[in-house]
């Protein structure tokens, strides 16, 4: 895999209240999940970016407040329509 570098202040995780090691894992976390949201990435990838199972990956995302849910509106009207069609 490869590695990205992000500069920040060095107090920024002491301010967080966070360690080094929980701050780098929330950026990692918070990146992929943004990518999720945006359709740039499967659930499945954004998880193996996040280093997490994609069941704890989707289970996380509405702790940071993003949906797990990721469809776009003409996706939403299909998966109505074929509900309707199943009733």
């Amino acid at each position: 895999m490869k590695k990205v570098t992000i500069e920040y202040p060095d107090a920024l995780p002491g301010l967080l209240k966070i360690s080094e090691n929980k701050f780098s894992e929330e950026l990692r976390f918070i990146v992929a999940a943004k990518l999720y949201e945006m359709g740039k990435l499967s659930s499945g990838k954004a998880a193996q970016m996040a280093k997490l199972p994609r069941v704890e990956f989707l289970r996380k995302l509405g702790e940071y407040g993003f949906s797990a849910i990721n469809l776009d509106d003409e996706q939403i009207e299909a998966e109505l329509a074929a509900a309707e069609e199943l009733a």
